[in-house]
């Protein structure tokens, strides 16, 4: 047990530039007390202890505005930067070296029973404010962008982003296990590039129809429009 809670302690300072100690990370990380309180009422639901689990998880949230259920499978080294707001169902399941921003809902799409919330591989990263929702698979390396909702399951390596989310980015070079990436600022922005994909191509069609043109007659078009774009 010592052992996972230096673990978990290592993990916020290796993922966060803003920690400067070990005693500031325990007494100021509300992520990292939202993990330890989940273990333990985690370990409470298992012994079907289901009341004292949730009133220890409706603590927790309380405390640090952040609420997992009980019977959700955490892996290791989870990291939740600041988390007000992250909301983890009760089927959904976290593999190990993910982590969370403010905002993220891993929740289910109905009320049907059994596995109904999604299940998050190894080494994921999902950005403020995301939703992912029912019981979906998230992939190995994945990022998931800021505000994307996604609504069925992704492969590994990829990058989503959008409402609904999509595929926008597939990594071909990322070995699994290459370390956590962070870096969601550089994110692709689907709509400009198809904007500016359709630019270029209307341009490239006024050019076509501008060259099929007689010669006087294009003189004249190209002068009104060097006029217009003067």
């Amino acid at each position: 047990m010592l052992n996972f809670l230096r673990e978990d302690i290592r993990t916020v300072m290796e993922r966060d530039p803003a920690a400067r100690s070990a005693w500031e990370v325990i007494l100021c990380y509300p992520g990292l007390h939202a993990l330890w309180a989940h273990r333990a009422a985690h370990w409470l639901w298992g012994r079907r202890f289901f009341l004292l689990a949730r009133l220890l998880s409706q603590f927790a949230r309380f405390l640090t505005g952040i609420e997992i259920h009980p019977a959700a499978k955490i892996g290791r080294r989870l990291f939740i930067d600041h988390g007000t707001g992250v909301v983890i169902g009760e089927t959904s399941e976290v593999g190990d070296d993910v982590t969370m921003y403010q905002g993220v809902t891993l929740g289910g799409t109905g009320k049907e029973k059994g596995k109904r919330h999604p299940t998050i591989g190894h080494n994921v990263m999902i950005s403020a404010g995301a939703r992912v929702l029912g019981a979906i698979t998230i992939g190995d390396n994945c990022k998931i962008g800021a505000g994307a909702v996604v609504i069925r399951s992704v492969p590994p390596g990829c990058t989503v982003v959008g409402v609904p989310g999509r595929v926008v980015r597939r990594y071909t070079h990322r070995p699994p296990g290459s370390g956590v990436d962070l870096a969601h600022g550089d994110l692709p922005d689907p709509v400009t590039e198809t904007l500016l994909a359709l630019d270029r191509r209307i341009k490239a069609i006024q050019e076509s129809l501008l060259l099929s043109r007689p010669e006087n007659e294009r003189e004249t078009k190209e002068s009104e429009r060097n006029e217009y774009q003067g």
